[in-house]
């Protein structure tokens, strides 16, 4: 995998989780720094960090952050009794793991470092080992994450044309929305590597533009052609450029192959189908939920109306109108050609290659 030339998504140092702030993005590269749980809970909330695998790796550092402040409180309530952190620590994840819904790997990675946490409280470990164990255990996260991306774009990369490629992606599924290089442009990016001339098209991704803000400046960072359309550009394009493939990534996937992802996923999807273009979705094993059945029951958050209303202070929509603004649809698995994960690429039937693939 290439060196990727822009700065990390999120790091450590110590004491505190910085963030690369992607509401920012492309004017201005600014950080912030994270300290408390509230401050990244509202960090996700407003998306600051983004994209389901980044963060489960910010949550992953946020439990860290829960026990510490948990400590804090006990010592503050007249010395550090079990009970008081416990029940603090329980109260500081359950904030964290609901500050937004639908990305699976921010519960998933809250429960991985709480139950690490737990098992060593009730063992009657001190707090200040269990605090060590947290950080190993978030950048074990971190770092597994960073791997998955590599192999992701590997196995990707396999799929695409190994000259020429022209490939149309939705929202940001890269660096920036993950712990290493991505899951969709990880697959760019590991075809650039093996020497593959890229042409890429970005849908801008309204309403936040996270395609014109953010995949346009993290391709454009690697020296890979981009260019930005439109959403309701999609179809003509593809018409017109006939591309070789569509990637996307996922914030979570049921058993059978549906897909949660940016809105406007499931329509490309529609398109793809249309034009005779493969279209695949990339995606570690932490995105997987098989408790749900398929993708009904996924939850889908809606965002505030003024994401719609008012983009930037403008004022686009008169206040007597009603908005609706949910933040993900819904991608019928029969339209996914493949499923790219670290442990490989999956095909139809899907409920029998997730399955095999999670148990291995």
């Amino acid at each position: 995998m290439p060196s990727l030339r822009f700065p990390p998504t999120l790091a450590w140092h110590g004491t505190l989780l910085r963030l690369l702030d992607q509401t920012k993005l492309p004017a201005e590269e600014a950080y912030l720094d994270v300290e408390n749980v509230a401050a990244l809970c509202d960090a996700i909330k407003r998306l600051v960090v983004r994209g389901a695998p980044a963060i489960g790796c910010a949550a992953a550092y946020g439990v860290l952050l829960a026990a510490r402040e948990a400590r804090k409180g006990a010592e503050g309530c007249g010395g550090s009794q079990p009970v008081n952190w416990a029940e603090r620590f329980n109260t500081l994840c359950e904030q964290l793991a609901d500050s937004r819904p639908t990305a699976v790997n921010l519960r998933w990675a809250v429960e991985r470092c709480r139950a690490t946490a737990l098992a060593l409280h009730k063992a009657g470990k001190p707090i200040d080992l269990i605090e060590a164990a947290l950080e190993t255990e978030a950048q074990a996260i971190h770092g597994e994450d960073r791997a998955m991306c590599d192999a992701i774009g590997t196995h990707g990369a396999s799929l695409l044309p190994a000259e020429r490629a022209t490939v149309m992606t939705h929202c940001n599924a890269g660096a920036l929305a993950t712990g290493g290089s991505g899951t969709a442009l990880a697959v760019l990016y590991a075809a650039q590597a093996r020497g593959t001339k890229l042409a890429v098209f970005a849908d801008e991704t309204r309403p936040l533009l996270q395609g014109a803000r953010l995949t346009a400046w993290e391709l454009a960072h690697a020296g890979i052609d981009v260019t930005v359309i439109c959403d309701n550009m999609a179809a003509s394009v593809m018409r017109a450029r006939k591309p070789d493939a569509v990637i996307v990534g996922a914030d979570r996937i049921a058993a059978n192959g549906d897909t949660a992802n940016k809105i406007g996923t499931y329509g490309l999807a529609i398109l793809a189908q249309h034009h005779g273009v493969p279209f695949y979705v990339a995606a570690p094993s932490s995105t997987f939920d098989l408790k749900l059945a398929d993708g009904s029951q996924i939850p889908i958050e809606e965002r505030a109306r003024a994401e719609i209303s008012q983009p930037q202070g403008t004022l686009n929509v008169p206040p007597n109108a009603k908005v609706f603004n949910p933040a993900f649809d819904v991608t019928p698995a029969a339209l996914i050609a493949a499923l790219v994960t670290e442990k490989g690429v999956l095909r139809p039937p899907y409920r029998e290659s997730i399955a095999k693939a999670l148990s291995a």
